[in-house]
């Protein structure tokens, strides 16, 4: 045991000190860009980074279940590990990605009692809550598609955004609330491990996990409340619970619209209570902002097709169309396609009835909730790294090595900033899609042993 905690004490320390090294690549420079040579380096220590975390996790995943039980001392060590490695990403301002202004914005609308669905960041009426000067305190200068887009994020995530304007406005008390979701979640992710019967040490495939740390900590993303929301509701669901499983999933889905895949691996049939608790959280949500009538949906569709969700944007066809042109149906057949392939999952994981143990329970809907995860990923082939930090709960109980491959290898989608490159994506969807084919081959390991 003694040399266990030394080796992952050790390895713990070598992700730390690539974070760190990672950290170094963006200070100074400007909010929302870095040089190219300074992100590649920023990639390369991260990718590092995941390189250890990975033998972390295969490490856990090895050692003796009954003798890492009652190890406290490396738990101790994996999660003092994990504060450092948060420490390091959330005193620099974040500038790989804007979003956090817009969060800061939105809030900042809403203390001034507007409702932030009405206008645009740009528009006169907003006038006098705009900043002037420059740098991370500045925000109304760092806001992106401050011109011609209004805000995406839904009510939940609308309500996170005003209350953080009200406690502690700025870019670092949007960090603070993200950081306490990300607390959430690992604090989920021990409670999981308690009922599958698994070593809590197992909560450094979370805890550890480079993609979390930089975008939850570094990023800000509101990921986080989804990531923690979605925890909670998994919990609840593992014991139980369902209308405390549906009202949580309700709430992630009002922070981001992503959770919503999770929903089949927390209802079964028949069961009521999980989807009227999470349809009225949701209803209650949008009946808060209603007042903006139908812009209350903000930014989503012309997102949707700036990301070119429902065109050749998707990752897949980008490929396809390098072996040259498409027909004009082709997205739309690949949206239909999609779409029928998850409600088809979807259908195979509710038709079957949770086990009655809690610790199978545990397993079956941590697994099912991660298989669920990474075929939405595969579908939407996302562009931005943060989205895939949706795989990294259920992967403390179910490591599967596609979805590990696809968080550690996101990092590289920096490197495609304009969306327009096919090789950097290749680099990270294409093992992804071949690790999730093989994993449908291959039996499982024994929960003992770290599969499921």
């Amino acid at each position: 045991m003694i040399r266990l905690t030394a080796s992952l004490t050790l390895l713990g320390a070598g992700v730390l000190a690539c974070i760190l090294g990672a950290a170094a690549q963006r200070l100074p420079d400007d909010i929302g860009a870095m040089p190219e040579g300074r992100t590649m380096a920023y990639v390369v220590w991260t990718v590092a980074a995941g390189v250890l975390y990975a033998g972390a996790v295969a490490l856990v995943l090895r050692a003796p279940a009954l003798a890492m039980q009652g190890a406290r001392r490396t738990l101790a060590a994996v999660l003092l590990l994990a504060a450092l490695m948060r420490v390091a990403v959330f005193l620099p301002p974040p500038v790989l990605s804007t979003d956090v202004y817009r969060y800061v914005w939105d809030g900042r609308v809403q203390a001034a009692g507007i409702n932030p669905y009405l206008h645009l960041p740009a528009a006169p009426e907003l006038l006098a809550l705009r900043d002037a000067g420059a740098g991370p305190a500045a925000i109304y200068p760092n806001i992106n598609r401050a011109y011609y887009a209004p805000t995406i994020y839904p009510p939940f995530a609308q309500a996170i955004f005003a209350a953080v304007a009200l406690a502690w406005p700025g870019v670092w008390g949007m960090k603070a609330a993200m950081l306490a979701f990300d607390a959430l979640a690992a604090c989920a992710a021990l409670l999981l491990l308690r009922a599958a019967g698994l070593p809590p040490v197992r909560v450094l495939i979370y805890a550890w996990n480079p993609l979390v740390v930089w975008e939850f900590a570094g990023g800000a993303h509101i990921d986080a409340a989804a990531a923690g929301l979605s925890a909670l509701a998994i919990l609840a669901a593992v014991r139980l619970r369902p209308a405390l499983a549906g009202a949580a999933l309700g709430l992630a889905v009002l922070c981001k619209l992503l959770p919503a895949a999770l929903f089949p691996a927390l209802w079964r049939r028949w069961d009521a209570r999980t989807p009227l608790a999470c349809a009225g959280v949701i209803a209650v949500g949008y009946a808060c902002y209603s007042g903006a009538g139908w812009r209350v949906l903000g930014y989503l569709p012309g997102y949707a097709s700036e990301e070119g969700l429902g065109g050749g944007g998707v990752f897949l066809l980008r490929l396809a169309a390098q072996l040259g042109p498409l027909p004009h149906w082709a997205g739309v057949a690949y949206a239909g396609l999609g779409l029928a392939g998850l409600l088809t999952l979807a259908l195979a994981v509710s038709r079957h009835p949770l086990p009655a143990g809690p610790a199978q329970r545990a397993a079956r809907i941590c697994r099912d909730a991660l298989w669920l995860g990474a075929a939405t990923m595969a579908v939407l082939s996302p562009h931005y790294p943060w989205y895939l930090t949706a795989l990294a709960l259920p992967a403390v109980l179910a490591p599967r090595p596609a979805a590990l491959w696809l968080m550690l290898s996101a990092p590289v989608l920096y490197l495609d900033p304009d969306h327009d490159r096919v090789l950097w994506p290749s680099l990270v969807f294409l093992p992804f899609v071949m690790l999730l084919a093989l994993g449908l081959t291959r039996r499982p390991l024994p929960s003992s042993q770290g599969g499921l």
